[in-house]
């Protein structure tokens, strides 16, 4: 299969972010910002809690209104500071591109096939596209109708409030050679509380195998890095569908780089047919 992307890699709010010290982590920035480059597609997370995280530096205090209209407040507010901070650090010779978006961008045939040419331009003009879901517009109550509509018509639904959504959507849409999803933990885990049961592949001779291992998995997998996120048995359901796609899935820690979990050379999460 030919390959246009080799790369979509996704990473979470709690990886960017070192929460004893109410601050980002400029270490994993610094590591990503070396080996991002054109060819390669980034969806990331961060700007809600990077935001909250700011507001309190600047005010001594959080924000406590409506907590839908706070969280818009705080992702506007983090979206410009996480652009800042991965332009410092990716390699000053290629172009950074934001790509914000929402779930009408990928339920609708038009707007899906814009982004996908957006994104192949930014690979040919050697620019990396930084991707996140466009939290300060989005209107919850809104979508969820909107949503609602399309399965009563029997359509396909994206919802990518979840980024590991979006990044799998957006995977299968420029169909990438691989999908890495870097979080706070190493993959996922037979027995989540027990560190020594990260299970490194899962993989067979053919997609029935593989999505057969991914629904034993799904029944072990129990709760979520922060409130909100679907955790780790929607993480296997996004992998699944990217599988299908011909797409490779790698889900490992932030902490190492994105060379050493696509090459296999550190612990994580394998997915795909052999």
């Amino acid at each position: 299969m030919n390959y246009p992307f080799e790369l979509v890699g996704k990473i979470g709010s709690m990886a960017l972010i070192r929460p004893e010290d109410r601050d980002m982590d400029y270490n994993i920035f610094a590591r990503l910002g070396a080996e991002l480059r054109p060819g390669m597609i980034w969806v990331t997370s961060g700007a809600t809690e990077i935001g909250r995280l700011d507001y309190m530096k600047r005010t001594g205090c959080e924000l406590c209104g409506d907590p839908d209209q706070d969280k818009a407040d705080y992702s506007s507010q983090g979206q410009a500071i996480l652009m800042q901070t991965y332009r410092q650090f990716v390699r000053p010779e290629f172009g950074l591109r934001q790509i914000l978006v929402e779930h009408t961008h990928f339920n609708d045939p038009e707007k899906r096939e814009h982004i996908r040419l957006l994104l192949e331009r930014a690979a040919r003009q050697k620019t990396i596209p930084i991707v996140n879901y466009n939290d300060p517009v989005s209107d919850e109550e809104n979508r969820k109708m909107e949503l609602a509509v399309r399965r009563q018509q029997g359509e396909e639904v994206h919802e990518c409030v979840d980024n590991d959504e979006t990044a799998a959507v957006i995977a299968n849409l420029v169909h990438a050679r691989t999908l890495l999803l870097m979080t706070s933990t190493e993959g996922i885990y037979q027995d989540p509380r027990d560190s020594g049961t990260l299970v490194r592949d899962v993989v067979g001779p053919d997609l029935e195998s593989v999505e057969k291992q991914v629904r034993k998995l799904q029944e072990s997998c129990i709760g979520a890095s922060r409130e909100g996120a679907n955790g780790a048995r929607a993480k296997l359901e996004y992998a699944l569908q990217c599988v299908r796609g011909g797409t490779r899935v790698i889900i490992g820690h932030a902490r190492h780089h994105l060379s050493d979990l696509v090459e296999g050379r550190v612990p994580c999460t394998r997915i795909g047919v052999e």
